[in-house]
């Protein structure tokens, strides 16, 4: 390989592990990499080298934030087991679904988050106790654990966002302890779709786990970063990545 694209490469693995570790959509910034730096290569095979770098970032940031914040273990691990079997479901899919005809459903969801969120300024700044109900926390656990686990084995780009999103609408966690949450069931997604992609083999090894050194350093710096500067620069990096994802989306679409 070029030494001149792969410093490209490891860069946008870090910056993706950054990215992901404060708001999620890492996959927005590495798999578009990875496109541009392979096109001639299965897109299968993207995604499967995708998900190994990314696995590497999430299970760094998920024990960078759980070394700080305590973490709802009750509603946590029921929701990380559906998330494994969910997102090896759509990695099994994805071979047989196109992601193009789901884009456009992709956009109109992110459009109503990016809707929600500016209307709503105050949404996950302060912690919502009262929205703790146990049909709430039955609600975010088939919420992430399946809809959006499956999501992220068959397309993945912006599943951090929906998680955190999520855990914020759905049960009232402030951003920063919901980026805690949703890197641990994250890493899930990633290890479920993993593993479907490794027996396919859909996975460059070396490339991958390369890319995942870069992934956790952006992580570790990320999920820090998101600690030290709170909630409300948090919202500020979910507005811009999700009008980051809808610009790429609709590019994809309008050039399909």
């Amino acid at each position: 390989m070029d030494p001149g694209l792969f410093a490209l490469l490891i860069v946008a693995a870090v910056f993706a592990g950054w990215v992901d570790a404060v708001v999620g959509g890492g996959g927005l910034i590495q798999l578009p990499a990875l496109l541009v730096a392979f096109p001639t290569a299965p897109p299968a095979l993207m995604l499967g080298t995708n998900k190994l770098a990314s696995v590497f970032g999430t299970t760094t940031s998920a024990i960078t934030y759980a070394r700080k914040i305590k973490l709802d273990h009750r509603l946590l691990w029921p929701t990380v087991g559906l998330a494994l079997v969910g997102s090896g479901g759509g990695a099994v899919a994805a071979l047989a679904v196109s992601a193009g005809a789901l884009k456009p459903i992709i956009i109109a969801v992110l459009l109503a988050v990016l809707v929600l969120v500016v209307a709503k300024p105050q949404l996950g700044l302060e912690p919502q106790p009262r929205l703790r109900t146990p049909l709430r926390g039955a609600a975010v656990i088939l919420v992430c654990g399946v809809a959006i686990a499956f999501y992220d084995g068959i397309i993945g780009p912006g599943t951090g966002i929906f998680l955190s999103v999520a855990f914020t609408t759905i049960i009232g966690l402030d951003y920063v302890t919901a980026a805690a949450h949703t890197k641990v069931v994250n890493a899930a997604t990633n290890f479920g779709a993993l593993v479907v992609f490794g027996l396919q083999g859909n996975i460059w090894w070396i490339l991958g786990a390369t890319l995942g050194l870069g992934c956790m350093a952006g992580a570790w710096f990320g999920a820090r970063t998101a600690m030290a500067r709170g909630t409300r620069f948090v919202r500020v990096v979910l507005v811009v990545v999700v009008l980051a994802l809808l610009a790429r989306l609709s590019w994809d679409v309008w050039n399909a």
